[in-house]
């Protein structure tokens, strides 16, 4: 097997010294060598042995050549056809069988071709948070939309390393393509490696735009080889631009079809599950800030703004959940009743590595920037929490990329906590949010409450902040409540508050009532007594509630 192709040549696609971190897996060969009484290596696409206490910045020296009668085993990145970025060598001699040892070579290579796989993957995904914050940050600033286009294709052919691309819109009020053997009813907005040949030509890529159409449907679009696709008109014309693959979406807002964002690799390029979420991601921030724009420049205000609410409305809307995760240990519910039609409260309910993540914030104002910038701050730490299970460093994160890209005069009061069924532990972090209360009934039959305080300020105010993961184990039938000031901050017609107090009997009465009550029965008690204490005063801001009852 020392004849294998890739091994001793170097890889586009990169080294496995690319994805080195400890060390680990060259301990782990070096003491199966001592164990076996056979070398065992780990070598890089270069053929060079790689030593487990060697810093992968000053890996050098020349290739060790491979002893008579050892075997080697490549390690490929992502698929079976994946590149060649190192090999596992399982020398000769010993006491050991030999089919045997060609197994332990075969498992090693696959273990770190894995772990590979899996560094790649969380690395784009890091990528694709940066990106997408970046793009949620423009849209929040009101950033011009040509500004906005050339981010998301810089981006894009950035973080998924391709060489080529361009954004086309359609017309503002186009319902989708009409035209089947035409160009020229989409719009250049951005492009970047491609001639103006290329550009302007009015062939389409593909036979009746059937990449285009499935790209204007929501689908992602893949095409290995454009020189060998039967979809594809003038290849001559493809040979002479030097494309060979390609990857396209859509940009679809709110199910209107907006553009389509190309891009094209000028060597043949398969395409991972990871990067196809991502182009769609990019899309779908792309034709949010197009749409963005296009309101901006509406000129009559009354149509500007209706047009602005349902964008927002829509867009948060989409940011709560239709449904909550059935858990057996845990019974939740939540409501969220805006002030305005578009607001600053926001909640979240999500399933998060066998555990249950619970989320409840407030975005400083209220519009349309409140409701972009609520968004992008649910987004975020979404993304975090599911990198990690550390919620005080999730937070911080958060806060990092919040501070960042907003202004002074934009933050967020969040709190966030994380549900483990196995243990009923309810592990939380707060930045600045009102503190939820814990009921706990006593041995005489009456309610008990606590704080569930935490440390940590507003997220968004000041960078490198420090927040503390707090841990509380829930007992049968306590009950948890989560919720933002608006809340507390509801008057009466003679201006007074109807506070934490009455928030927490109206909690304790809803119980000594109905002991077995669910958290849905408790969130309807709990409004209807807010309602009985504001009688017909209008609301004054966002009332957002989270109730969790262990079972």
């Amino acid at each position: 097997m020392k004849s294998v192709r890739g091994i001793g040549s170097h890889s586009s696609e990169g080294s496995l010294r690319d994805y080195w971190t400890d060390g680990s897996v060259a301990r782990l060969c070096a003491t199966l060598s001592e164990l076996t009484g056979v070398v065992v290596e780990l070598r890089d696409e270069r053929g060079i042995v790689l030593d487990p206490d060697q810093d992968a910045e000053f890996f050098g020296g020349a290739i060790k050549p491979i002893e008579d009668g050892a075997e080697v085993f490549p390690v490929r990145l992502g698929s079976e056809g994946g590149a060649v970025i190192g090999s596992v060598v399982i020398g000769s001699g010993g006491d050991i069988a030999r089919p045997m040892l060609d197994r332990m070579g075969s498992l090693l290579a696959s273990m770190v071709a894995e772990m590979t796989s899996d560094v790649s993957e969380l690395r784009l995904r890091v990528k694709e948070i940066e990106v997408l914050y970046k793009l949620n940050a423009l849209l929040v600033s009101g950033g011009r939309v040509d500004e906005t286009l050339e981010l998301a294709l810089e981006s894009g052919l950035d973080t998924l390393d391709l060489d080529a691309g361009a954004i086309m819109l359609l017309p503002e009020d186009s319902e989708g393509l009409t035209k089947v053997d035409k160009e020229d009813e989409l719009v250049r907005s951005a492009s970047i490696g491609l001639s103006e040949s290329w550009l302007s030509s009015p062939m389409p890529l593909s036979e009746g735009r059937e990449i285009d159409r499935a790209s204007l449907a929501g689908k992602v679009t893949v095409v290995e080889d454009l020189l060998e696709d039967e979809r594809i008109l003038a290849r001559d014309q493809v040979e002479r631009e030097g494309l060979r693959s390609f990857l396209g979406t859509g940009m679809v807002f709110d199910g209107h079809p907006i553009g389509v964002i190309r891009l094209y690799s000028r060597s043949v390029r398969k395409f991972s599950g990871a990067e196809r979420r991502l182009i769609r991601s990019i899309g779908q921030s792309a034709a949010m800030a197009v749409e963005q724009a296009r309101l901006i420049k509406m000129k009559a205000r009354e149509r500007r703004t209706q047009r602005s609410l349902k964008i927002a409305a829509t867009v948060q809307k989409r940011m709560m959940p239709d449904t909550l995760p059935a858990v057996e240990q845990l019974d939740i519910a939540a409501r969220f009743r805006p002030s305005f039609q578009i607001a600053g409260d926001f909640y979240d309910v999500f399933e998060v590595r066998d555990k249950v993540g619970i989320l409840v914030g407030d975005v400083v104002g209220k519009g349309v920037v409140a409701g972009l910038l609520m968004s992008a701050v649910r987004a975020t730490l979404r993304a975090y929490a599911e990198l990690s299970d550390d919620l005080s460093r999730v937070m911080a994160r958060t806060n990092e990329a919040l501070h960042r890209d907003t202004t002074v005069s934009e933050f967020a009061t969040i709190w966030y906590g994380v549900f483990d069924p196995e243990t009923n532990e309810l592990c939380y972090v707060t930045a600045g949010h009102e503190p939820p209360v814990v009921l706990t009934q006593r041995e005489d039959g009456r309610w008990s409450h606590r704080m569930l305080t935490g440390i940590g300020l507003v997220a968004g105010v000041q960078d490198n902040e420090e927040y503390v993961m707090e841990r509380v184990v829930l007992e049968k039938d306590q009950v948890v409540v989560a919720y933002t000031d608006g809340m507390m901050d509801a008057l009466d017609f003679t201006g007074e508050r109807f506070g934490r107090q009455r928030l927490i009997s109206a909690v304790v009465e809803t119980l000594n009532e109905e002991p077995d009550a669910s958290a849905e029965r408790v969130i309807e008690r709990i409004f209807w007594h807010l309602r009985q204490f504001t009688g017909l005063q209008p609301q004054t801001d966002d009332e957002t509630i989270v109730v969790m009852r262990a079972r």
